[in-house]
């Protein structure tokens, strides 16, 4: 953990780390194992992030910050922020506001934009485009938190999010991603990275009324 205390810790996760065992990558270490570790068996998941996507993650470490920490995030008390990497050029800041579903394809664990999905709202705003590459750096600051919800509403207006494996490729190439069948080569050549480039960067919060604050240490 990169901050410590009595009732909660934050860990600032590496991308490629799992936060929960899958049914799609079983007998792996993951973040909740290191919890464990660390904190033995009242230690637990506070909200979870992609175990591709890397940054900050919230842990409780007893019963009464597990049912208060829970409880905030229920109510969207706090304030993330995430940065990515994406495909082509923002100039400006766009607010989408699209509902998302499960997906009915070939990838159960995808979601969609549809219109029968359930509310959905993501700001997005633009930090660095790099015209050699044609990406964009940006900050993204979901107001709400579907599943997969900055991936799906990123690519559903044509700026997929670098190294995605997930949402704007082949169904198939993802399939064979979920299954660990595609090399490094294929993945940079679809992708145009090694990993997601999405990182949960900054995480404000209110508790036992004290403000904290917390940034990534890690660089996307």
């Amino acid at each position: 953990p990169i901050f410590d205390s009595f009732h909660f810790a934050i860990f600032d996760k590496p991308s490629g780390i799992i936060v929960h065992p899958s049914s799609y990558q079983l007998n792996v270490y993951t973040l909740l194992d290191e919890i464990k570790y660390h904190f033995g068996e009242k230690g637990s998941l506070v909200h979870r992030i992609d175990a591709e996507t890397s940054g900050l993650v919230l842990v409780a470490k007893n019963a009464f910050s597990d049912m208060v920490l829970k409880s905030m995030f229920e109510e969207k008390l706090y304030t993330k922020k995430y940065k990515a990497l994406v495909d082509g050029e923002i100039k400006e800041e766009l607010i989408i506001n699209t509902p998302i579903t499960n997906d009915t394809g070939l990838i159960k664990l995808k979601m969609k934009t549809d219109s029968n999905g359930k509310e959905s709202t993501t700001i997005i705003k633009p930090i660095f485009y790099d015209q050699k590459n044609n990406q964009t750096l940006v900050e993204t600051i979901p107001l709400t938190g579907r599943q997969h919800q900055i991936r799906v509403h990123l690519d559903s207006i044509g700026h997929k999010i670098v190294g995605d494996s997930l949402y704007g490729v082949d169904e198939n190439f993802a399939d064979k991603f979920l299954k660990n069948k595609i090399s490094k080569e294929d993945r940079i050549n679809v992708t145009k990275a090694t990993r997601l480039m999405l990182q949960a960067d900054f995480l404000e919060f209110e508790f036992l009324d004290v403000i904290y604050k917390f940034s990534s240490k890690q660089k996307l």
